[in-house]
């Protein structure tokens, strides 16, 4: 488990995208035409991290890293060959105690 900040992972997230687009020797105005997305969202998103989930998927399509995202947040379907394979896997039920 990573114990980085939400705020410290859009600024990174932000990083990135912008290090993306200069790498495509894009400007703010390019690319924001290219994804659909509006100038002053792109610029927020550089300076805060701050954008719409959807913006950012648009942003994304265009700067090559969508289907990167989508792998990351991909849910693992694991095989089992036995039983005991499953139940090993399986966390202990727990529970609050009543106060």
């Amino acid at each position: 488990m990573s114990f980085i900040s939400l705020q410290k992972a859009q600024n990174l997230l932000a990083e990135q995208a912008r290090a993306r687009r200069l790498q495509m020797n894009l400007t703010q105005e390019g690319l924001a035409q290219r994804a659909d997305v509006a100038v002053s969202s792109l610029r927020k998103f550089e300076r805060t991290g701050f954008i719409s989930l959807e913006s950012f998927l648009k942003l994304h399509m265009v700067l090559g890293g969508l289907a990167e995202i989508l792998a990351a947040t991909d849910i693992k379907n694991e095989e089992f060959s036995s039983l005991d394979e499953v139940l090993a896997t399986q966390a202990p039920r727990q529970r609050g105690r009543r106060t």
